[in-house]
């Protein structure tokens, strides 16, 4: 695809909001605090800061300053300061200039907890990019959902300002996107069940995607499915889906 020419910067500004959500089945309180402290090593700061280096090597960025942060009693947050790539423009003389846009930021924060009642932990991930000129984070897309267990997916994506062209014509958008979909291999969205919401006219797109199938299982923690009497497996599967289905609509439904 021909590259746009611009008058100026390219300071169109691009937001990708990223939650994932991770459902387990652990039914003691041993194994709800033995879930808790398995996820806090899995996804310590270490192990975010890689991810988010690798996001940021993805998208074409520099960093320029990482903090990072464990959290007692559980929990983590990563934040990265980060440059985007150089971007060519034309200046008033009619020259083509490179120039850097800086500075932008990508964050990721964790959030294990479980519920009261029904022995039902969920561990939820809060992962922001923002970039600013050429470059789209929506093409990290694959590599985050399949960096975490996504059974709950939120994405809300969203460009503002505007640039020009060379003739001085606003652009409000740089990229073809009618829904974040697009930006997702077809063979996790098969996984998924899958809506948008979207407001066009202001650049602002939003997808929620839910597991399809659950393997009991996969959701057992330090349980084999085999232990568990037939009606109780039941009611462990009804209980996954519930959450599933409130944290999914954004409603306590039951």
């Amino acid at each position: 695809m021909e590259k746009l020419k611009l008058y100026g910067f390219n300071n169109l500004t691009k937001s990708l909001s990223f939650n994932i959500y991770d459902v387990c089945y652990a039914k003691t309180a041993r194994e709800q605090k033995d879930y808790v402290a398995y996820i806090d090593e899995q996804y310590n700061s270490d192990r975010l800061v890689k991810i988010l280096y690798d996001v940021t090597s993805m998208i074409g960025a520099t960093v320029l300053n990482v903090s990072k942060q464990d959290y007692d009693p559980q929990g983590a947050s990563v934040t990265f300061l980060i440059a985007n790539e150089g971007q060519l423009f034309t200046a008033e003389n009619g020259e083509t200039v490179v120039g850097h846009l800086d500075k932008s930021h990508v964050t990721v924060h964790t959030y294990p907890e479980y519920h009261p009642d029904n022995s039902i932990a969920t561990f939820r991930v809060d992962i922001d990019v923002a970039t600013c000129g050429t470059v789209t984070p929506l093409r990290v897309l694959d590599y985050l959902i399949g960096s975490f267990d996504s059974d709950i997916i939120t994405m809300d994506y969203r460009v503002r300002g505007f640039t020009r062209d060379i003739d001085g014509k606003k652009l409000f958008l740089d990229h073809d996107v009618t829904s974040i979909q697009n930006y997702i291999n077809q063979s996790i969205l098969e996984k998924y069940d899958s809506i948008d919401i979207n407001v066009y006219q202001s650049n602002i797109f939003h997808t929620k995607m839910l597991i399809k199938d659950i393997d009991l299982q996969n959701y057992l923690f330090k349980t084999d499915v085999y232990e568990i009497a037939p009606k109780e497996r039941l009611k462990i599967s009804n209980d996954l889906r519930r959450e599933m289905l409130e944290i999914f609509s954004g409603n306590n439904i039951y």
